[in-house]
């Protein structure tokens, strides 16, 4: 069923991907306008509460749990004699077969924001800029996120050593081993914490932009690589995954350092 899904899907792709990628970003703005409503009401209605970390940290630790059983789910079956690799390779050799070239370009160039040497200048750039403004636990936080998702997926790379699907259009050649997707990561984790910095430092007003036009870079960098058939769609699914458990570590850690420094007494 699998399989006979991933040859139906292929020759819509494109109008599937440009309709999910407009649900997600409209249901972010909506959700982050929604949840600031919802706090200013609380705010005018109640006494200031102080901040419970415990539930929050909970939630996040259960996050990464099923995010990483997910993880394992599809490396267990993304192998060529699976039904997982093999819907794979169904979708790659249909979306080859009938994607537009305009498409394809489109592709080609947008990929391009998950580059390592953009996240790199992003990355500077970023530190630089909350080193400036006195943010260093902050950019202690954004350095070990970018830093240690560098390390990680070419680990698991190597762990898994899955080939790469043929792709000969010439727009994007991509060499070395295909699971997880380490742009679909790389983006996850850059423009993951570069909004939850956002969140932290802009006045609300910026907020539900900010969500909107996280979900849209990330997601899009992410299918990027299935249309330039540079990943399987099951890279980019690990490459998600593997990326948001390790911006859930991130940002977990950095509310527990926060709250820490809530929690000492005044002198």
């Amino acid at each position: 069923m699998l399989i006979s899904l991933a040859g139906a899907v292929a020759p819509h792709a494109l109008p599937i991907f440009l309709l999910a990628l407009l649900t997600a970003v409209v249901a972010g703005g909506a959700a982050c306008v929604g949840l600031q409503r919802r706090r200013a009401a609380m705010t005018a209605d109640a006494a200031p509460q102080p901040r419970r970390l415990l539930p929050s940290l909970a939630l996040g630790f259960v996050a990464v749990i099923a995010a990483a059983a997910v993880f394992a789910w599809i490396a267990e079956r993304a192998t060529p004699t699976r039904t997982l690799g093999r819907a794979d390779q169904v979708l790659a050799d249909g979306i080859a077969a009938t994607l537009p070239w305009a498409a394809l370009r489109a592709f080609s160039l947008l990929t391009h924001v998950g580059d390592p040497a953009v996240l790199i200048a992003l990355g500077v750039g970023v530190t630089v800029a909350l080193l400036w403004r006195r943010h260093t636990g902050l950019a202690l936080g954004w350095m070990l996120a970018l830093g240690g998702n560098a390390v990680l997926n070419p680990m698991l790379k190597r762990l898994f050593a899955r080939a790469r699907p043929l792709h000969e259009h010439g727009l994007a050649v991509e060499g070395g081993y295909s699971f997880p997707s380490g742009h679909s990561s790389g983006a996850m984790v850059a423009y993951g914490m570069a909004l939850y910095l956002a969140l932290r430092l802009l006045p609300p007003r910026w907020h539900a932009p900010a969500v909107m036009a996280a979900i849209a870079v990330i997601l899009t960098t992410a299918c990027s690589r299935i249309f330039l058939q540079v990943h399987f769609a099951s890279d980019v699914a690990a490459g998600l995954l593997s990326g948001g458990t390790w911006l859930a570590v991130c940002i977990a850690s950095l509310t527990w350092a926060q709250g820490r420094t809530w929690a000492r007494p005044a002198t």
